[in-house]
């Protein structure tokens, strides 16, 4: 055979028309009311820092675009056996930036920037080795985007600064993420 396989065509074009798609009424078909809710607030917290309304927007929507990609190789089965450890190691370490997240929240004064940024970072390579061989040059770029926005110290610092305007942000940001852990879904 020619390598042509139809399911590989369905498969890409399935990924072009959901990247597509990845506004905000389409998106809650693939993300629940919680996780929606955490972006709502990871947009505010985007936009407040930067004072850029158009890059929060692009930022939340590369996010979305990788986390329904990735969704979508999960369910036709793409990734080998070797991905799927990547692939809980991923989600391990996901687990382990929301606990820590939560517990820089819930603790005054324990917050340390260099921790969340190493988190968020390992977060990014374990992604981008998950889809190294699945994603084309320009998902690998938004994985960085994402992962570097938020990971940026000055970024983060403002977030957790106790008496800072991002506190009802991160307020509601634990909480969701809070109810994720419970619910098994990180």
């Amino acid at each position: 055979m020619d390598g042509f396989s139809s399911k590989d065509m369905a498969l890409s074009a399935q990924k072009k028309i959901l990247s597509s798609m990845a506004t905000k009424s389409s998106v809650q078909m693939f993300i629940d009311d919680t996780t929606s809710e955490i972006l709502d607030e990871l947009y505010r917290v985007s936009k407040g820092y930067s004072g850029n309304k158009s890059e929060a927007q692009k930022v939340i929507k590369d996010l979305v675009k990788i986390a329904v990609k990735i969704g979508l190789l999960f369910r036709n089965n793409r990734f080998s056996t070797e991905e799927l450890g990547v692939a809980t190691d991923f989600k391990k370490k996901l687990h382990q930036g929301a606990m820590t997240a939560i517990s820089f929240y819930e603790v005054d004064f324990t917050f340390d920037k260099a921790v969340m940024a190493e988190i968020l970072t390992s977060c990014r390579d374990l992604l981008l080795k998950l889809v190294n061989t699945h994603l084309t040059t320009k998902s690998h770029g938004r994985i960085n985007h994402v992962f570097n926005h938020y990971a940026d110290p000055e970024l983060l610092t403002k977030l957790y600064d106790p008496s800072g305007s991002f506190r009802p942000n991160l307020t509601k940001i634990c909480k969701g993420l809070d109810k994720l852990m419970e619910d098994g879904t990180i």
